[in-house]
């Protein structure tokens, strides 16, 4: 007899951490969100082969990929078999060197840093990131077009990710899973599984940067979760459109249909 593992429990694919299924969770008049439906993960850009077979074995149809050209091009993902692969760069409009491209410098080079990240800058940086994550035109773009997918007879189940999973990734399952009716509360519990799911996977870049001189410290504003990550897009939702449901209608343009239709296709009243 199967036993079905708890809500946010976290899938054991070593190459592809903070890998888990977004749904489980209550929602609105008594409904649960889907499960098997719609999973959140970093990128596959090392999946290992015997990684594949349990990635086919979920039955992901669509991947949508939430990071730059840059990021793509550096590691392509390796997507499951017979699944079809949707590019949708939230972070088109952004500075190439505020890319997560410099990121990855920050980490193989401790001087620089401690320099960048050694006060309050890396929180600065991923506010204002949420923040974009609301009222940027290619966030905006990329949300639209990844939710009225879902909303218009996707391929499931779908596997969202970006670089790590965390951030475009956070913010793509949590405004979905707030229109659904999941309590903010709920949503703030599933977004920082990401610190138990992704850190320990990290724990090498970490020694590294330990290894060449630097502060490991510094670098968990950048590679975990905040909440104020979060409530800094949910107030930037709230300023700039009064609700989640505004949001989805107003901001990102999306009809009454495929908002009902996200509802229909993602919620099960059993």
């Amino acid at each position: 007899m199967s036993i079905t593992p708890p809500v946010g429990s976290p899938i054991s694919v070593a190459s592809v951490p903070n890998l888990r299924d977004a749904g489980g969770y209550s929602a609105a008049g008594g409904s649960v969100v889907r499960r098997g439906i719609l999973y959140r993960s970093t990128d596959l850009g090392a999946v290992t082969d015997d990684d594949a077979a349990v990635l086919e074995g979920l039955g992901i149809a669509t991947v949508f990929d939430l990071r730059t050209v840059a990021e793509r091009e550096v590691r392509p993902d390796r997507i499951p078999a017979g699944a079809k692969e949707v590019p949708l760069d939230v972070l088109a409009d952004r500075d190439p060197s505020a890319a997560p491209a410099m990121m990855l410098k920050l980490l193989e080079d401790p001087v620089l840093a401690e320099q960048a990240l050694g006060g309050s800058e890396a929180s600065g940086h991923l506010l204002s990131s949420y923040r974009e994550f609301v009222s940027m035109p290619s966030a905006v773009t990329a949300y639209r077009a990844l939710y009225t997918d879902l909303a218009r007879g996707f391929d499931a189940p779908v596997l969202i990710h970006c670089t790590t999973g965390k951030d475009r990734t956070g913010w793509a399952v949590a405004a979905l899973l707030l229109l659904l009716g999941v309590e903010e509360d709920v949503v703030f519990t599933e977004y920082l599984l990401t610190n138990e799911q992704l850190l320990p996977a990290l724990q090498p870049v970490f020694d590294r940067f330990r290894d060449a001189g630097g502060n490991p410290d510094i670098l968990l504003p950048l590679l975990g979760v905040r909440r104020e990550y979060l409530e800094a897009a949910l107030t930037e939702m709230q300023a700039s459109f009064g609700g989640v449901e505004n949001y989805f209608t107003r901001g990102l343009g999306l009809g009454v249909g495929d908002v009902d239709a996200l509802r229909e296709r993602l919620l099960s009243r059993d």
